[in-house]
């Protein structure tokens, strides 16, 4: 049995935010099967066994190479692409240790901080959510 398949799939998505309230997002590489092209949150699916929280800081690690502190829970994502649904609570979270870097090359083609009142275009749903909610709560 597939997750997001043959049942409802849980992920994870943090939206990392610095000093400068400025947010990191990641632009998905062609290659991949969903979002190409896009630029999203960092984040995956929770394993079992798993709590969010801990899938959160999994990925955090996985992905971006760092350490981070959950802030506190943005939103929570519903999210049906390609024929697959997963549910995805999304965290605001900061770096607390590691040095930032791109560790999934083969999925990711670039890293980088953005304001947001200059958020790209070409963002993923999940990601679109997660910084609306964050832009509502800095005006």
């Amino acid at each position: 049995m597939t997750p997001g398949k043959d049942y409802i799939g849980v992920g994870c998505g943090l939206l990392v935010v610095n000093d400068k309230q400025e947010v990191l997002l990641m632009l998905r590489n062609a290659s991949i099967r969903n979002d190409r092209n896009l630029w999203s949150q960092p984040g995956g699916a929770v394993e079992f066994g798993e709590t969010i929280e801990q899938a959160i800081k999994r990925e955090a690690v996985e992905e971006i190479g760092v350490e981070v502190e959950l802030l506190e829970l943005l939103n929570v994502n519903d999210h049906m692409i390609d024929g697959a649904h997963w549910i995805a609570p999304a965290y605001l979270c900061r770096i607390i240790s590691g040095e930032l870097k791109n560790m999934e090359p083969e999925k990711c083609e670039e890293i980088r901080w953005f304001s947001l009142s200059a958020l790209p275009e070409n963002l993923n749903e999940n990601t679109k959510n997660s910084t609306t909610v964050l832009k509502r709560r800095a005006t």
